[in-house]
Formats: C-alpha cells, sequence, structure tokens
C-alpha cells in the first residue's frame, strides 16, 4: 500500500535553535532512511522543499500572494511517498521520523477519482 509521510518543521528556526551535532545527526539519519528505502524496494518519491519563507499562495483568481500560509509557525518541510506491505511499517517509519520533527503526518495514497 502506498503512504505519503510528510514531515514539518522550520528549517531557518532548527539552523538555530538545534546543536550542529543535532543536525547533523538529522542529515545522517535522512541519508540513511532514503538508503534504506530504495534498498527495499519501498521508495516511491521523497523530496526536501526550499523553506516556506520562498512559498508563494496562488488564489483562485490568479492573484499571487507570498507565503507562508497563514497562522503557521511550521510547514512542510519534507515528505516520502513509499510503498509498504502494512500499516504497521509506515507507523515504524513514521516513529522513525518524528524524532526529529516532532510529528509526521501519514496518509495513504487516494485512489483515482471515479468516472464522470
Amino acid at each position: 500500500m502506498k503512504y505519503m509521510l510528510m514531515m514539518f518543521g522550520n528549517a531557518g528556526e532548527m539552523m538555530q535553535s538545534k546543536s550542529e551535532e543535532w543536525i547533523k545527526e538529522m542529515i545522517g539519519f535522512m541519508i540513511g532512511l532514503d538508503d534504506e528505502l530504495r534498498s527495499n524496494g519501498e521508495m516511491v518519491f521523497n523530496a526536501g522543499l526550499a523553506d516556506s519563507t520562498s512559498a508563494k499562495l496562488v488564489h483562485d483568481d490568479g492573484l499571487v500572494t507570498d507565503g507562508p500560509f497563514a497562522e503557521t509557525k511550521e510547514s512542510l518541510i519534507g515528505f516520502w511517498v513509499v510503498d509498504v506491505e502494512s500499516e504497521a511499517r509506515v507507523t515504524e517509519l513514521a516513529t522513525s521520523i518524528a524524532k526529529y520533527s516532532g510529528v509526521v503526518e501519514v496518509r495513504p495514497l487516494g485512489e483515482e477519482p471515479p468516472e464522470v
């Protein structure tokens, strides 16, 4: 089953509030996790995102405004799309990532929309 794991945070704040050792440990963990998922055949796609200060909001009337999103201190900073055998496995992965982000959102990928 395919899931998206979403990691939230604020890169600028992290660089100011966390130790250099912690940041190096987190980066090493992420590299190792990516390698593990690829070697297990579980990785579908992953990416880190630029800091939310570079975000743009595009409104239905075509208006484009600067981000970040209203009322958020932390935003989506990276994600993985994985194809795993069980919910237990995706929970295991999310728990290991949450060590560095505090919380990880896990969401199954939706099915195709119905034909209309």
